[in-house]
């Protein structure tokens, strides 16, 4: 493959020179920033690890922008092999999206460069390659609004992983080889002999209604789960003032985790994906793996530490960060809660509740289609539409039309559905009506159905994805191909 310049890269496509047509003054006005697909060494329970990671020129994980600030970004391949880095929920041109099918792979060694207007929000970026998503090459993009600049209150990140001291390739090779955690027993990462299907499923209704069957959850039973690379034996503990405000930005980084966010206090959901919803009250909130929630939380003026975990659905494992003003004792925690926590998957009723606090333009509907998820454990294939990637028929659209997909979940195991592209709204969920949050990601339940609207955007093929590494790698996976 040719090494691709900056320049040449950008001029791949119309539809990339097209997004710097901003004036010569401007362009030179603000360097790139400069981002490094690297390997790096970790910490986990006392032992080293060696890992990717996408590194800033602080040599720290992640980039965040302020107000204004277009996506200028240099990207450098460290690593002794390719990759390709999507900029999860932005919606850049196609060419600059950061997939294999559409653009180029950056070869090691070799920088390429980016240049658009982004969303503000809480975004992430990573590998489209299952292999290093597992390898934890993935980091936090924020892009702080004017109102975040203006408002009074501490921002905090969370970027939840699962990790394994075994290299990515071995992992996936178990998983998707038939060696996958078997779910007749349902007692991966918890007590022996626990039942999993009589963890609330039989009170579900329309939230999921499972008919007394038991949901598969968990494929593989990682090593470890990390907030910002920590386990919560060894918590990061962040400086913080009694009785202030943070806006907590929770990133679920993890290739096959879903998990509840326990706040350990009254709190408001204010944004999922990078879109804000009605304030939504709570103290545990759910996070499919690739989705990522804004939550504001009004701090104890005690001065006491304040924990917040991250529990592992159907299993005992949590992680998580500690705010602590000065002087605040530092709680120790295990990184094992007693009992088993509940399943995010199925319960819908968070989903349900969320309100967009400004919804797509009402214009009729011109395009309905199902879109059929299927597969099972045995054999491990999951199918959009009976079919994997490589004998894909890509779900078609038209530029500007209004399009619903109904994502109809045959399986016993839910989907974290990602469309590239587009924001998209949740309209239907188990066949309730209303008018949900604007999304990227949707957690799709096991045997039931969540219906999406957007208006089909850039003419260009675009990816359609379960965002599970193990079902992406064996077929769950096809393209939004949208037409002039």
């Amino acid at each position: 493959m040719t090494r691709f310049s900056r320049r040449g890269f950008m001029a791949a496509s119309a539809a990339m020179a097209a997004s710097l047509a901003v004036p010569a003054r401007l362009r030179a006005a603000t360097a790139p920033l400069s981002l490094t697909a690297t390997t790096r060494v970790i910490e986990v329970g006392g032992r080293a690890a060696t890992v990717m990671g996408l590194l800033n020129a602080q040599g720290r994980l992640g980039l965040t922008l302020d107000t204004d600030q277009r996506f200028r970004v240099d990207l450098t391949n460290a690593l002794p092999v390719e990759t390709i880095i999507h900029w999860h929920g932005q919606i850049p041109p196609n060419a600059q999206d950061g997939v294999p099918n559409t653009n180029p792979m950056l070869k090691p060694g070799e920088t390429r460069g980016y240049d658009y207007a982004p969303r503000p929000g809480t975004f992430w970026m990573h590998s489209h390659l299952p292999e290093q998503e597992i390898g934890l090459l993935a980091a936090p993009l924020i892009l702080r609004s004017a109102e975040d600049l203006r408002a009074d209150r501490q921002e905090v990140v969370m970027f939840l992983h699962d990790f394994a001291f075994r290299p990515p390739e071995e992992v996936l090779a178990e998983v998707t080889g038939g060696m996958a955690m078997d779910h007749g027993s349902m007692n991966h990462g918890a007590p022996a002999g626990m039942d999993h299907s009589a963890m609330g499923h039989g009170s579900m209704g329309t939230m999921g209604e499972m008919s007394g069957m038991a949901m598969d959850l968990n494929d593989f039973n990682f090593d470890a789960y990390l907030a910002n690379d920590r386990t919560l034996d060894d918590p990061e503990v962040i400086a913080v003032e009694p009785g202030g405000r943070i806006r907590l930005r929770v990133i679920n980084g993890a290739s096959m985790t879903a998990f509840w966010v326990d706040t350990g206090t009254p709190a408001r959901l204010v944004a999922v994906d990078g879109e804000p919803v009605q304030p939504l009250p709570g103290d545990r909130f759910s996070i499919a793996p690739a989705q990522r929630l804004d939550i504001e939380i009004n701090l104890p003026a005690d001065g006491a530490a304040l924990p917040i975990l991250a529990l592992r659905e159907g299993a005992r494992e949590r992680t998580g960060i500690v705010l602590a003003p000065k002087g605040a004792a530092i709680p120790r925690m295990a990184t094992l809660s007693d009992e088993a926590h509940p399943p995010v998957s199925g319960d819908m009723r968070q989903e349900l509740a969320l309100r967009a606090v400004t919804s797509l333009p009402e214009r009729p509907v011109q395009n309905r289609q199902m879109v059929m998820l299927g597969g099972a454990m045995q054999p491990y294939v999951w199918t959009i539409n009976d079919r994997t990637w490589d004998n894909r028929t890509p779900v078609a659209a038209k530029n500007g039309e209004r399009v619903e997909l109904m994502f109809h979940n045959m399986s016993m195991m839910a989907h974290p559905m990602h469309l590239h592209g587009h924001v998209f709204q949740v309209v239907e969920v188990n066949g309730t009506r209303f008018a949900g949050a604007l999304r990227d990601t949707v957690h799709v339940p096991a045997m039931g159905s969540v219906t999406i609207a957007f208006d089909a955007g850039e003419v260009a093929p675009w990816m359609l994805h379960c965002h599970h590494m193990g079902h992406l790698a064996t077929g769950m996976m096809t393209e939004l191909a949208v037409s002039a």
